[in-house]
């Protein structure tokens, strides 16, 4: 007789993260923000809001949680031509969101960390999404899609706003703003996915790309930093290495 408790496949181990001082974060999911620097937006054809109000509503999209890369090797994804980094200030949520809506004032007490990583995008294959009006979910959610840090505690990091974002392709700088420059910040960002979304611990937030965006190819090298809080260096591979 079978045993309905069994599993009938493998069950896949979570995918876990470095914490920095010791231990791994394990991740539940990934939620990520389009279009949170203006000079971003502008750069991909986006209207940016002049103020606050004219903000209207963020948007989000998702990667599963095993596109995580913490090994420093990317290999370069199938079915394109034009893959492109996106350095992103990543959050590590440590506690679940109350019921409801989460207040704004409330979220900072959901942070455990932070670290930096890549959004990787199949740029063309999102172009030919957006041009039929599709979901562009292929263009970001494939394997090996988000390159993470080690996570480094919230009270390490300290503010967020004068930090910098940045990185570096090659030695050659592509990307960097300061993070006040977001237009929603992580708070906010919070309250807004709470509205959609049960936040739970193990979530990683996304926050959104400068300007700078480009192409990568195998063998390029990369080093995002957030200041000197935390780098993340990778390779890009051939699919083969």
């Amino acid at each position: 007789m079978t045993d309905p408790a069994r599993d009938v496949v493998p069950a896949p181990p979570p995918t876990r993260i470095a914490v920095r001082g010791g231990g791994h974060f394990p991740v539940r999911r990934i939620y990520c923000v389009g279009r949170n620097f203006a000079d971003h937006a502008r750069e991909m054809g986006a209207q940016a809001p002049a103020s606050k109000a004219d903000r209207g509503t963020p948007v989000f999209f998702a990667k599963p949680a095993d596109a995580i890369v913490t090994s420093g090797d990317v290999p370069y994804p199938s079915a394109t031509q034009d893959l492109h980094h996106e350095v992103e200030l990543v959050v590590a949520l440590g506690a679940d969101a109350p019921q409801g809506v989460l207040a704004v004032e409330d979220a900072q007490a959901l942070v455990f960390g932070y670290t930096v990583g890549l959004d990787l995008t199949r740029r063309d294959l999102q172009a030919v999404a957006k041009a039929k009006g599709l979901p562009w979910d292929v263009s970001k959610g494939f394997d090996a899609s988000a390159p993470a840090g080690e996570l480094v505690p919230a009270a390490e990091v300290g503010a967020l706003a004068a930090r910098t974002l940045s990185l570096e392709v090659n030695g050659e700088r592509r990307q960097s703003s300061t993070l006040d420059a977001l237009i929603w910040d992580v708070p906010e960002i919070l309250h807004e996915l709470s509205k959609l979304f049960a936040l739970r611990a193990g979530d990683l937030v996304f926050m959104g790309t400068p300007a700078g965006v480009a192409a990568l190819q195998a063998g390029d090298r990369c080093i995002a930093r957030l200041d000197d809080v935390v780098e993340l260096h990778c390779r890009i591979t051939s699919p083969s290495l």
